[in-house]
């Protein structure tokens, strides 16, 4: 069978890398495009073997030198995202809006087969958040101008590489209090990076085009039951207090002079709906591929780097 070939952006964070070593263990060819080749090749080329992967270095914004990467590619797979904006041209409507419309114009024009992109759960309850708004932009740009693009919306997407699981379990070590937003009263259905990544192989090989496409774990947790379990994973016991919105506004607006805010006011909003399927769209489970790792035993998995002793803890966390 020859190989198809694959055009990722975003390759180089957690989703990309699993996806790469996914493709390529079943004959397919990447090609990756990062904005620095001297920082990110070394993590992306040993994600495949030789031959079955390619990485070029691009602005994402220069459509004359991504355009000539269109002409040897059957699928166009946008994984880039931001969750907080910054003055370096990174804006919510540039990476969210205008380029995944680039890109599903040169697919459109191009005639290839497949143009999948990666949004967000949620974003259309959350119209009062200027984040989800860009991501429903950006959709609309993409269906207008590529009819047959399919969408994956996932939720919270967790592993050993997340920004997520990591950051909590880092603060939780750190902190004797833990802030609650919304009492942790939000829900989640946290999944694993590598049920995503079937997800999008799943689509890809089975020719699969339908439009939007929820991605769920197979739990629904709240946000004050996620603390807890990282908690217990970790074996500390915390303060959970939870906070007055307006003294977290305030907060928020503090984090966001900080390189990499904890959390933004945007963030803030974000936070008070709920990250579940809307029951408007298919889910993975309604197109073949139901997710099959929970978070308590993945997350145990790397855990141990923030327990007493580490690697060498005698401990295991405390099933309660």
């Amino acid at each position: 069978m020859k190989a198809k070939n694959c055009l990722i952006f975003g390759g180089s964070g957690q989703i990309g890398r699993n996806l790469i070593r996914k493709l390529t263990r079943n004959n397919y060819r990447v090609t990756v495009v990062t904005r620095n080749i001297h920082q990110k090749s070394y993590i992306i080329k040993t994600q495949a073997n030789a031959g079955y992967i390619d990485i070029v270095e691009a602005n994402i914004f220069d459509e004359k030198k991504i355009r000539n990467l269109f002409q040897n590619t059957d699928i166009c797979i946008n994984l880039i995202g931001i969750l907080f904006e910054n003055k370096k041209g990174n804006s919510f409507k540039n990476i969210h809006v205008v380029f995944p419309s680039i890109l599903s114009k040169l697919s459109k024009q191009y005639n290839l087969k497949h143009f999948i992109h990666l949004s967000s759960l949620g974003v259309s309850e959350a119209k009062n958040s200027t984040y989800a708004k860009s991501k429903l932009d950006g959709e609309a740009e993409i269906l207008k101008n590529f009819p047959l693009a399919t969408i994956l919306r996932p939720s919270v997407v967790y592993s050993s590489d997340d920004n997520f699981t990591t950051n909590f379990m880092t603060l939780l070590n750190r902190l004797p209090i833990f802030p609650l937003y919304y009492n942790g009263n939000t829900k989640f259905v946290p999944i694993h990076c590598s049920d995503l990544t079937d997800i999008i192989y799943h689509v890809i090989s089975k020719n699969i085009y339908s439009n939007i496409i929820e991605c769920v774990g197979p739990e629904t947790i709240n946000f004050k039951d996620i603390i807890n379990r990282l908690l217990n994973l970790i074996g500390k016991k915390r303060i959970l207090i939870p906070f007055p919105l307006t003294f977290a506004k305030i907060t928020a607006r503090l984090f966001e002079f900080m390189p990499k805010p904890l959390l933004t006011r945007d963030q803030l909003i974000l936070l008070k709906y709920d990250n579940i399927p809307s029951g408007k769209y298919k889910t993975n489970s309604d197109i073949g591929v139901p997710s099959k790792r929970y978070f308590d035993i993945e997350v145990e998995k790397y855990s141990y780097m923030w327990r007493e002793g580490g690697q060498f803890s005698t401990d295991r966390y405390r099933s309660e």
